[in-house]
């Protein structure tokens, strides 16, 4: 009886968040692509939620001195989707006006911590929505083959390249989770 309960309770909190409890792919994608695709909303939701109520003070606390805030490490999942578009729809990387507009949210750190604050959450949530909104036209346009295709030039397939870009954005959720419990 009590893993039951257990289990109901897991079961509601999921339910009552409209969390995703199940992967399948979207619509509109072959089937890898689409289990990718699900996969890196439900991310980026789980990002948007714990974000999406917090005030300008609260995106922009710092640990301490070499913290990165919140809207940073937004902005840095942002400019790490774009690099890997560059890198994956593109086979490049950054030119030169791509690393000035992205260069200080992928490096973070003393810049960022000087070149973003005083913003709204909203600020940094539509950069990211806009990055994204970009990777599903480009993911449309892809097929399964394509996700086992090996970037020779970065030793990669492109699947793993994405399932990288999903998991660096687990790592960071981690990360915000943390600070937003410290905001005094």
């Amino acid at each position: 009886m009590k893993h039951f309960l257990i289990a109901l309770v897991l079961f509601l909190s999921f339910s009552s968040a409209k969390a995703q409890i199940k992967i399948e792919p979207e619509k509109g994608f072959t089937p890898q692509v689409g289990v990718l695709v699900s996969m890196l909303n439900d991310m980026k939701n789980r990002v948007e939620r714990t974000v999406k109520d917090l005030k300008v003070d609260e995106v922009d606390f710092l640990l301490d001195e070499n913290a990165n805030s919140i809207g940073t490490l937004i902005l840095h999942l942002a400019a790490t989707e774009k690099l890997y578009q560059v890198l994956t729809f593109e086979n490049r990387e950054f030119n030169a006006e791509e690393q000035k507009e992205w260069g200080t949210r992928m490096s973070m750190g003393d810049g960022a911590r000087k070149a973003f604050k005083g913003k709204e959450v909203d600020y940094y949530l539509d950069i990211y929505n806009k990055v994204r909104v970009k990777t599903l036209e480009y993911l449309k346009e892809k097929d399964d083959d394509w996700l086992a295709i090996v970037n020779e030039d970065y030793g990669m397939n492109y699947h793993w390249a994405w399932y990288h870009v999903m998991e660096h954005q687990s790592s960071h959720l981690g990360q915000i989770l943390l600070i937003k419990k410290r905001i005094p």
